[in-house]
């Protein structure tokens, strides 16, 4: 494996162009040696870093092209399902938002609810149907502003004379649907805003908010509020080869020339120091070492063509780790029912 990591071909970036782009192209596709055998056994997914709150993750897509990269970041923003507010009925506003406009606001608003604890909704022909306990959250927001009438005299600030004038996204509740106290205990808990201090709206005296939302189970490519992520990237790993060393006050420009962290300087004799490799990983591929000609014949810049950094950074109702998951789920799904319909042609 250490051969074979060494010898591995990458792209190279040039000052004004990627000399070997078509080899890169070749690189992408399936040649005629490729075998499945042969790809589990180069493939590897190794995680880098997750976040505390494991909203943020970061790995390694190795041994692929990035036609698979690529697949897995599209079903993580329009096929992954979450839960969001899909209709809002408003019993009174007498806001200065407008009733479509804080409808919209509303369907926005990031829930904690589980998508995988509850089905799609079925097309309801007659729009009073009742809703079920399946497949529909149901919340209610009633908010009033009034005078506070132990404001200090002086005040003028909003926050001092109002109550109940910021309007937040605590301010939901969730309301049990049939049996929904019982199937899930921590109610409030479970089904709560995924924050409590999103502003909805501002309001002064006598201005009310009253309205119930049901919220039902989606995908992204339906609607962008039902994407479980806030964003799904990937890029390729860069390579930084030093092809002559770099020394003294060249050293200092050198390290400049890249991302923090990416180059390190080693003191190789006293006061002298030599520039090299700490970490690759982070660079962001600038060139901006080719504004200098002394430096730009001292390295070669590449990428490994079938290395992906993927990140994904999740809206807070499920781990980003569970969220690659269930795009894996779905690609498995997409190849199940394909194979089926090769195989049921005549």
């Amino acid at each position: 494996m250490e051969k074979k990591q060494k010898t591995k071909p990458h792209i190279i970036m040039k000052e004004h162009g990627i000399p070997n782009a078509f080899e890169y192209d070749n690189l992408l596709h399936l040649n005629d040696d490729w075998s499945i055998d042969k790809f589990k056994e180069t493939f590897q997914i190794n995680i880098v870093n997750e976040s505390e709150n494991k909203c943020e993750l970061e790995f390694d897509l190795i041994g692929c092209s990035c036609a698979l990269a690529n697949t897995y970041r599209r079903i993580l923003l329009s096929e992954v399902p979450s839960m969001a507010i899909e209709k809002v009925y408003m019993l009174n506003n007498t806001s200065l938002i407008q009733d479509e406009v804080l409808a919209h606001r509303l369907g926005l608003l990031p829930l904690k609810a589980d998508p995988r604890l509850f089905e799609y909704p079925s097309k309801i022909v007659n729009e009073e149907e009742e809703v079920s306990d399946q497949d529909t959250l149901r919340y209610e927001i009633k908010a009033v502003c009034k005078w506070n009438s132990q404001a200090p005299k002086d005040s003028r600030r909003p926050d001092d004379i109002y109550t109940g004038n910021n309007v937040y996204s605590r301010d939901i509740k969730w309301v049990p649907i049939g049996k929904q106290s019982e199937l899930y205990p921590q109610g409030e808990k479970q089904f709560s805003m995924i924050a409590d201090d999103i502003l909805i709206c501002k309001m002064r005296p006598n201005q009310e908010i009253h309205a119930f939302m049901h919220a039902v189970k989606g995908i992204g490519k339906d609607h962008a509020k039902f994407s479980p992520v806030a964003t799904a990237t990937y890029r390729l790993l860069p390579n930084i080869q030093i092809v002559k060393p770099i020394r003294g006050e060249m050293a200092e420009r050198f390290k400049n020339c890249f991302s923090p962290g990416v180059i390190e300087l080693v003191e190789i004799s006293k006061g002298t120091v030599e520039a090299k490799v700490k970490d690759a990983r982070y660079d962001s591929c600038s060139r901006n070492v080719f504004r200098h000609d002394d430096l730009k014949d001292c390295v070669q810049l590449g990428r490994i063509p079938d290395h992906f950094i993927f990140t994904i950074e999740s809206v807070g109702a499920l781990p980003s780790s569970v969220l690659f998951i269930e795009a894996v789920k779905v690609l498995k799904e997409k190849c199940k029912t394909f194979i089926e319909e090769l195989d049921n042609i005549d």
